[in-house]
């Protein structure tokens, strides 16, 4: 039943996008825009087809349909129930389905939301693009990636072995990926506008207004999902730490730059009608770089806890990303000369050219990531030799360009367009240069190591004080309104922003960290805190023996850190004890050299300041990113001092 259920699903999703795909280009080959509105229909079924895909899945992985190959591989009596319905994205597979289902989801929004212009070729161009995503997605599923095939069960086959279990011992796993899904695939929908606008030559700021609030909320989600798989990554990986440049790390990370830095630069086209060129490269290349992403976590390419084995699909999704840039590149070369924009930056020192700024250090960022990231899979590809790039590269190369970040983000809110005097800048940044002066003897007072800790302090200070200023000057204008709108809503982001740089800064400068054979009774000191072994204890459940250390703190709270032996995993699994607070974290976990028959731990401890503030600022960017998709203080449409009524002013001027 499952499996018919979901063949089902899957071959209407496939062929109503691939008729979706047929009306459209017909409908605007033979400009009949009776034809393209038809094409509404083929979402809808595309979206149903995917549901039901979806709920045939969710079903047999519940019921432990074992006749359904994918349910075979990642279903088990003994998972809970919570991460059984999570299996569903867990492996290559059903996590291709999650992506459909979601890309579905948006399409049929699109539709719904420009229904009243569905005649309007730039929307035929646009949903047409998204129609070609989804047939691609959904033939994925048709062959290299088919989640419903028929399983061929050994004859003692009694139960599957689960999930992998690093995804099935944290409630996180139920809503990272989900989180990191709709950031990746909502960036289809600007990516589908822009094509369009480049395909049809209307070129000027329509497509941008259209898509600002899906390029915010797929911004949004993608920071959340970002956000919660490095809180995941602290809480279950034992390791201590929240971002280890992980290249599947690093695979969300590069659209998240290329989005953030088009966000800021497309401000400066709707104002003067400027950076076409860098606009539509820069949402091109975020949606290109979620392909590249999925390419990277689901080819086997990768050797990392996030990564999926190796499949036909790799070669498919690399030529989908080749395919994307060419086309993309093609249409930007065609479109050359009308793309030359009508505005140009006045003085260096103004707003648009501190969003130029934003985009060059955004750039540099994330060729940085995309070149350790890739080079040594080019490198083994070619040589067969195989390197690693780890964290003191990207240290090194992202540490200078994080800081000057902050700075930009200090001085670009305060800055006008056009021109700003330096008896402006001198009023506008007086009291938030001195409250970075403040964090920074602070930091100092309270021991924080090295220049680099220092400076951050410093410039988080500033751009605090910087945002802030714009949000009370802001509240005091408009009452409660004062948070909503891009502008405002945009300083509560910022905000978040400098909460995470205060968390690294503290984290990294502060922490100490001491590891510790102990047995009962045995006793250790760190940063001021007594550690106490005073049990040790095995159990069997029905998912994994688990061997738990009992350690008081301060003669006043428990933690149990504990080693889980999963039958099906290859290794045994750390599961780290974690107590946070708004001043300091203390983290427990058992490292090499523990043996329970024995009654020796090997106890690691960290205690490490702000921690929390990392999560809190990432909650903060979330909140703040859907304030700026509500309008605060619109300015007239028709009154935008864009740049043809920036032209139209300066040749009226005497």
């Amino acid at each position: 039943m499952n499996l018919v259920l979901g063949d089902l699903g899957v071959l209407v999703a496939f062929v109503a996008s691939l008729f979706g795909v047929i009306t459209l280009a017909a409908g605007l080959y033979e400009d009949r825009p009776a034809v393209r509105r038809t094409a509404r229909w083929y979402a809808y079924l595309v979206l149903g087809g995917s549901v039901l895909a979806v709920f045939a899945m969710e079903r047999a992985l519940i019921t432990r349909d074992f006749d359904v190959q994918y349910v075979a591989e990642v279903g088990s009596h003994r998972t809970p129930a919570l991460y059984n319905i999570a299996a569903l994205w867990s492996s290559l597979e059903g996590s291709i389905l999650l992506w459909h289902v979601i890309l579905s989801g948006f399409l049929v929004a699109t539709v719904v939301k420009f229904r009243k212009q569905l005649d309007d070729q730039l929307v035929g161009w646009a949903l047409l693009t998204i129609f070609v995503v989804s047939t691609f997605f959904a033939f994925l599923m048709l062959s290299p990636a088919d989640p419903f095939q028929q399983s061929v069960l050994p004859p003692d086959f009694i139960d599957g072995p689960g999930p992998n279990p690093l995804l099935q011992n944290h409630p996180l796993m139920v809503i990272h990926p989900p989180m990191l899904y709709l950031g990746y695939v909502g960036f289809t929908v600007p990516f589908a506008f822009a094509i369009a606008a480049l395909v049809t030559g209307r070129l000027g700021e329509g497509w941008l207004v259209s898509t600002r609030r899906w390029t915010l909320i797929a911004w949004g989600f993608l920071t959340l999902g970002i956000i919660l798989g490095a809180w995941w990554s602290y809480e279950v990986l034992g390791w201590g730490g929240y971002w280890a440049w992980d290249p599947v790390e690093n695979a969300s990370f590069l659209p998240w730059l290329t989005g953030t830095a088009y966000l800021h630069s497309v401000m400066v086209q709707e104002r003067r009608g400027m950076l076409r060129v860098w606009n539509l490269s820069l949402v091109c290349a975020t949606f290109a770089l979620t392909i590249l992403g999925t390419f990277l976590t689901r080819s086997g390419v990768l050797d990392s806890v996030h990564a999926f084995s190796n499949s036909l699909i790799g070669p498919m999704l690399l030529g989908f990303f080749a395919l994307v840039v060419l086309v993309t590149c093609g249409l930007i070369a065609w479109r050359g000369d009308e793309l030359r924009s009508p505005g140009r930056i006045d003085s260096p020192v103004s707003r648009e050219g501190a969003f130029l700024v934003n985009n060059l250090l955004f750039g540099a960022f994330a060729f940085v990531v995309l070149l350790g990231t890739v080079f040594p899979l080019v490198l083994e590809s070619v040589t067969g030799d195989l390197v690693r790039v780890g964290e003191p590269f990207f240290n090194t190369m992202a540490r200078p360009i994080g800081l000057a970040l902050l700075f930009l983000m200090a001085v670009a809110p305060v800055l006008p367009w056009r021109k700003a005097s330096l008896e402006t800048l001198a009023q506008r940044l007086h009291w938030p240069a001195w409250i970075g002066v403040g964090c920074a003897l602070l930091s100092v007072l309270l021991g924080a190591r090295g220049v680099s800790a220092l400076v951050a302090f410093g410039l988080a200070g500033f751009a605090a004080g910087s945002a802030g200023r714009q949000v009370v000057l802001a509240t005091r204008r408009q009452g409660w309104r004062g948070l909503v709108g891009r502008t405002n809503g945009g300083m509560v982001v910022h905000l978040g922003v400098v909460a995470i740089a205060f968390g690294l800064a503290a984290s990294q400068s502060y922490a100490t960290e001491s590891t510790e054979s102990l047995r009962v009774g045995d006793t250790m000191e760190v940063a001021g805190h007594t550690f106490e072994l005073v049990a040790l204890r095995q159990e069997e459940t029905a998912r994994a023996s688990v061997s738990t250390a009992e350690v008081l703190i301060d003669g006043e709270d428990v933690y149990a850190p504990a080693i889980s032996e999963f039958p099906n995993a290859g290794q045994a699994i750390g599961t780290p004890s974690v107590r946070t607070s708004l001043r300091q974290d203390i983290y427990l976990s058992l490292g090499p050299g523990t043996d329970f028959e024995e009654g020796v731990v090997s106890l690691r401890v960290i205690v490490a300041p702000m921690v929390v503030w990392l999560w809190i600022g990432g909650t903060m960017m979330f909140v703040g990113t859907f304030l700026s998709a509500f309008p605060g203080r619109r300015r007239d449409p028709l009154d935008p001092v864009s740049a043809p009524a920036a032209i139209e002013l300066e040749g009226a001027a005497p």
